[in-house]
């Protein structure tokens, strides 16, 4: 047993939100939360504000790519986090759901971008606090 929480971010098309809520709490937690993130209709590509909102912030999400929402990925989690994918999440007992309600970034120029990022960032530090409860953390 690993021992790590494990969270799963999903957003229709996997592109904008999910992508910045797996780079941070990725980023953020250190490594010590198995992230994954897809969704329910993924695009073909990242969405490239959303890579530039990220870039500022350092953290690098050029080489992800969006990945179909599979059931297998709703299993592996302990906490599924939805953005606006409604009803097309599949629902398993035993796990943690929350419903992020962020405005979609498809579409939208950086500086449209950045609060929704800023938004997500501090949704991420919230949850990181809940799964890892302080101890363990060298910030």
């Amino acid at each position: 047993m690993s021992g790590k929480p494990s969270v799963l971010f999903v957003c229709v098309h996997n592109a904008g939100r999910s992508q910045m809520a797996a780079a941070y709490l990725d980023h953020l937690s250190g490594g010590r939360v198995e992230v994954r993130s897809a969704g329910s209709e993924p695009a073909a590509t990242v969405n490239p504000a959303a890579v530039e909102a990220m870039l500022e912030e350092g953290i690098d999400i050029r080489t992800q790519k969006p990945k179909v929402l599979t059931t297998e990925a709703v299993k592996d989690s302990d906490v599924v986090i939805t953005m606006g994918c409604g009803d097309t999440c599949p629902v398993f007992p035993g796990k943690r759901y929350e419903d992020w309600q962020l405005e979609d970034p498809a579409g939208k120029g950086v500086d449209s971008v950045r609060p929704i990022r800023d938004e997500i960032r501090s949704r991420v530090e919230a949850l990181i606090a809940d799964l890892l409860p302080a101890g363990g953390s060298g910030r």
